[in-house]
């Protein structure tokens, strides 16, 4: 039962949810996660800023 509901779970997640993954330079992946870390940001937050910023649509 338990496999069914997650199964189901995630099978919702996805009509929501979407994945973006690019490749980056471990350099700069290393920089821009020391940077959010002190901002106390995840990298979600930080992309869906960055998302809003470029779509007009900052909060």
């Amino acid at each position: 039962m338990a496999n069914k509901s997650r199964a189901e779970y995630y099978r919702k997640r996805r009509e929501t949810i979407g994945q973006f993954s690019v490749p980056l330079s471990r350099e700069k992946l290393n920089a821009l996660t020391e940077k959010l870390n002190e901002q106390n940001k995840t990298k979600t937050q930080w992309l869906n800023e960055k998302v809003d910023e470029e779509l007009g649509q900052q909060k």
